[in-house]
């Protein structure tokens, strides 16, 4: 695998960008097939190699994760301790 050239690292990260976006304006967690960021998805996964997109999709999950913890705190569940 070739290393992507400045261009085709910028395409790729502005596709992910408008994919982040349009989840972000309509609440969702990840695209919908047929819902409104799906076409989305599509460019982004054109535009991007299949490990970028593994990548970012994990750490998409991860800062959704963070700021959850950083807005709402973490609650340890005392039974699942036992």
């Amino acid at each position: 695998m070739s290393f992507p050239t400045r261009e085709e690292r910028s395409v790729c990260w502005g596709a992910r960008d408008k994919y982040w976006e349009c989840l972000d304006k309509n609440g969702e967690k990840e695209a919908v097939t047929g819902g409104p960021c799906a076409e989305f998805r599509k460019i982004y996964e054109k535009s991007c190699s299949a490990q970028w997109v593994k990548h970012f999709d994990r750490k998409r999950s991860y800062l959704q994760f963070k700021h959850k913890i950083e807005t709402e705190g973490y609650e340890i569940n005392k039974n699942s301790l036992r």
